[in-house]
């Protein structure tokens, strides 16, 4: 027969184990749910950053269009939800002569979007859209 403080210290050590196997699984998971938040969060300023340079774009566009003329310029967003982002647009003609004599222009225009300078945020996002448009 066995005496019972045996039976006691074996219960202790049983209940020490599944405290801390409990504690490392609440640590694991707390971990991985502050990673996913990240993860999300980046993902939110990468879709904003390209919907930024995509109206920044979109902006050059009607620009050549209209005007017939390019520019390189800064885009403002100003007054919306992309105000923290700086949107650069760049834009470069060539003409050219069809066989038929009439004029041709090419306008190779790109949009580069970012919310900061790499590194100076811990969201940081970048993007750059590039379009081609004969006129």
């Amino acid at each position: 027969m066995r005496p019972e403080s045996s039976q006691r210290g074996f219960a202790l050590v049983a209940a020490m184990f599944l405290i801390i196997v409990v504690a490392l699984l609440v640590a694991a998971m707390s971990r991985l749910a502050s990673d996913q938040h990240g993860g999300n969060s980046l993902a939110i300023q990468q879709a904003r950053a390209y919907q930024a340079a995509r109206a920044g774009l979109e902006w050059g566009i009607s620009h050549v269009l209209n005007a017939g003329s390019c520019s390189s310029s800064e885009v403002s967003m100003a007054g919306g939800g992309l105000s923290e982002f700086t949107v650069s647009l760049t834009c470069s003609s060539t003409s050219y002569t069809d066989d038929d004599g009439s004029g041709l222009t090419i306008y190779r225009l790109t949009a580069q979007a970012q919310n900061g300078a790499p590194g100076s945020r811990p969201d940081y996002a970048f993007r750059r859209l590039t379009a081609v448009v004969e006129r």
